[in-house]
């Protein structure tokens, strides 16, 4: 165990450490470091303002032939791998399952 200081002395005072807190550099670079302001009006020189936009994307189809009567059918493309199609000739009716 340390042994105690005796009575009537004071304690002794840490020294603080001095820190030096920077975020700049020393020297700054004028060739490399540049700043360009882009505030304002838009720097894109293709498109204007009066452009529109090609228009709302057409669902893809696709062409499928009925087994039992031949005929071309047009369906919009399945969001799942198993879906079933029904032809849509009058006579026909037949439903034909896709895995």
């Amino acid at each position: 165990m340390a042994a105690k200081a005796p009575k009537g002395t004071k304690p002794r005072k840490k020294k603080k450490r001095r820190m030096r807190l920077s975020l700049k550099q020393k020297k700054i670079n004028v060739k490399t470091d540049k700043y360009t302001d882009s505030l304002g009006w838009s720097q894109d020189v293709g498109r204007t303002l009066g452009d529109a936009p090609s228009g709302p994307a057409q669902p893809e189809t696709l062409k499928i032939q009925c087994d039992m009567c031949g005929c071309m059918l047009k369906i919009p493309k399945p969001k799942k791998a198993r879906y079933t199609v029904s032809c849509a000739y009058p006579g026909c009716d037949h439903i034909m399952k896709f895995d």
